[in-house]
């Protein structure tokens, strides 16, 4: 009964977004009022009754109901609670109603927290939101329903994928999809601006902390599949340029390049065209992501789906609204009116650069991504771009960036002063300097690894000049300073906590080239010199987990004769499945990691293992989760709910502790 519920609220689901997406469109275009207050109440209850159907789908899972053909092919009785939870986003079928009751959670979000927008803009965006939610219902319940009842239920299911049996299941998908789904909004934002003929600086504002929820969720989620892939999966690396990771790397930069775009538009009221564009472009590419990853075109470990079927209603839905929506780009974008003038050397302009650098380098990777696949399809020709050609284009596209931000965030509104700029942040060039010939004095080759570290230190120290110089002042008092700190924005000290996570990820990307890799054959009783540590092998122990037979490595990590910590690099086989997994050892020590994966066993007893040595990798992710706590520190600035209208009237502060707002 309960499954049979979940199903009958998703049919609900789909007639009230088809409800959702009709009546206040032509509400909003005829300025109905009537129809116009029917979206949010809508999209309230649609989200109740997707959040039924998820969780009966759950309810399935966790109570083992294998009458259900999903819970078969992807669960076992036997599979530890927090998997058979994971695992109902663990699937094709699941993950997509994930993917709508996310939609929904936005629908819902918006109906709710956006009362001081403009009725007509407000009914309009809600209305593509139900666009978009019609397509996927349908697509779900057409070709990839997660409530299919089997007619002779199986005693036992098919377990879950080893490889997805990780705590890192549980929260990357989640996480990636929030910043999937959350870009959707900022697409439904500018068709209504299209369809409304609303493109002004308060719909820069409204946009903006929509965007930037969509930017800290997606930043977390391709972290966190990043590590996910690193200790998972068992090859050592962080990232492989796999066409699922480019997937979602290119609306990252998309909203990276949205995010300074929609700023520049709300305090200068310029850049409407372009900041409406990328607005369509950042949700189409996380369609794109969508339609590659389900549609078979792909062969890859992230890649949920192989049925031709499902790729083709996910073609068209990607169509429809990347067609539909740059169709009326191209209709309304001619009548929009010209913002404010700047000139090249200002902070505009370096947003401006930052902007044209992200979407060159977004078309990049869809370049590299996407040529082997169309090539395939015309002259049944296969080729493989790999890291070298995404290495050799995407960084020399990044390094301008890296050396603009400081640069830029020093920059005043309209006209700047480069020449200031540039003194202002010698300290952080000169610091810069004597990090990277340190380094390369210490660690020696590559010294390329020496330039980027370099690189990384002034990024880390330039991002905070400009907070820095608007708090201390010569001659103040301690108190002074203070009251001049916490008197800043917060949108202020987001944006230099954003971009020094920017900096201490390039400097854990740089650190990896003095890395070191060993691979060799290993015993009881072996000692292993790895970088600054030794290895030693203590004991080979089986074990026996709750769905799974396991070989563990025990191994201890000495400095000297210190004992430094203790890893257990395993290999785990399932039996449901016969499938055997890699589970890495790690130790993470001084924000280096020591990494040892190991094979099947030998039949003289030994093992064949890798054992790495990655010095300040994990400053890789410790960057990501600086960036998206600057990301929220920006979110939680007044002046993105109250705009820039208040901030206008309040009177020029002239004593020692007062710190202007801009």
């Amino acid at each position: 009964m309960i499954v049979e519920t979940g199903h009958y609220a998703l049919v609900l689901a789909l007639a009230l977004s088809i409800i959702q997406s009709l009546l206040p469109l032509y509400g909003g275009l005829r300025r109905e009022p009537g129809l116009m207050a029917i979206a949010p109440p809508v999209a309230i209850m649609q989200f109740v009754l997707i959040s039924i159907s998820f969780a009966s789908l759950t309810w399935a899972h966790v109570a083992s109901d294998f009458s259900l053909l999903n819970v078969v092919e992807n669960s076992h009785s036997t599979k530890p609670m927090i998997y058979k939870i994971s695992g109902v986003w663990g699937n094709h079928e699941g993950s997509m109603l994930l993917w709508v009751l996310i939609l929904g959670v936005f629908g819902a979000s918006m109906a709710i927290f956006s009362r001081g927008m403009p009725s007509d803009l407000r009914a309009l965006t809600l209305s593509v939101q139900g666009w978009i939610g019609s397509a996927f219902l349908l697509f779900i319940l057409l070709t990839s329903n997660p409530f299919a009842r089997l007619a002779r239920p199986p005693i036992e299911g098919q377990d879950l994928n080893p490889i997805l049996q990780d705590p890192g299941l549980a929260i990357h998908p989640p996480l990636l999809y929030l910043g999937y789904v959350g870009l959707s909004m900022t697409f439904s934002f500018a068709a209504a601006a299209l369809l409304a003929g609303r493109i002004d600086a308060s719909w820069a504002r409204f946009v903006r902390p929509w965007t930037l929820i969509a930017w800290i969720f997606l930043t977390l989620g391709i972290a966190m599949g990043s590590y996910w892939a690193y200790y998972t999966l068992g090859w050592g690396g962080f990232w492989f340029w796999d066409p699922v990771e480019n997937s979602s790397l290119m609306p990252w930069l998309a909203a990276t390049a949205l995010l300074h775009s929609a700023s520049v538009m709300e305090k200068r009221d310029a850049l409407k065209v372009w900041t409406i564009f990328l607005a369509i472009l950042a949700f189409s590419l996380s369609l794109l992501g969508t339609f590659l990853v389900r549609s078979g075109v792909l062969t890859s470990v992230h890649a949920f789906a192989t049925d031709p079927t499902r790729g083709v209603f996910i073609l068209l839905i990607l169509v429809f609204f990347i067609g539909g929506s740059l169709a009326l780009f191209a209709f309304r974008a001619s009548a929009l009116r010209t913002g404010g003038i700047f000139a090249p050397i200002s902070r505009e302009g370096a947003m401006v650069l930052n902007n044209l650098l992200l979407t060159t380098s977004c078309a990049t990777v869809f370049i590299g991504t996407l040529y082997p696949l169309a090539l395939e399809a015309l002259t049944e020709e296969k080729i493989s771009v790999g890291p070298p050609f995404f290495n050799m284009t995407f960084g020399p596209l990044f390094i301008p960036i890296f050396l603009a931000m400081p640069i830029g965030q020093l920059l005043s509104w309209k006209r700047g002063d480069l020449l200031g700029a540039a003194q202002r942040l010698t300290f952080a060039v000169a610091l810069g300097c004597i990090g990277g010939l340190a380094l390369a004095a210490w660690r020696g080759e590559p010294f390329l690894a020496a330039i980027a570290a370099a690189l990384a230190i002034y990024l880390v120290v330039g991002s905070f000049v400009d907070v820095a110089g608007r708090i201390f002042v010569r001659g103040a008092s301690a108190g002074v300073m203070l009251a001049r700190a916490t008197g800043l924005p917060r949108s202020a000290w987001g944006t230099a906590v954003a971009h020094a996570g920017v900096g201490l990820t390039l400097l854990g990307l740089a650190a990896t080239g003095w890395g070191i890799e060993k691979v060799q054959t290993i015993r009881p009783g072996d000692q292993i010199a790895l970088g600054p540590w030794s290895l030693v092998v203590k004991s080979f122990e089986p074990r026996d987990g709750s769905n799974f037979k396991a070989l563990v490595v025990h191994t201890e990590i000495r400095d000297g004769n210190r004992l430094v910590a203790e890893i257990e690099p395993a290999r785990r086989l399932f039996s449901t499945r016969q499938m055997a997994t890699s589970e890495a050892g790690i130790s993470t020590l001084s924000f280096g990691q020591v990494y040892v994966t190991v094979s099947e066993q030998n039949p003289d007893g030994s093992l064949d293992a890798r054992l790495y040595w990655k010095p300040l990798v994990s400053l890789i992710w410790l960057g990501a989760l600086v960036m998206s706590f600057g990301g929220l520190l920006s979110l939680s600035d007044r002046r993105l709910r109250i705009g820039v209208a208040r901030r206008a009237q309040r009177k020029p502060a002239s004593a020692p502790g007062s710190v202007p707002a801009e």
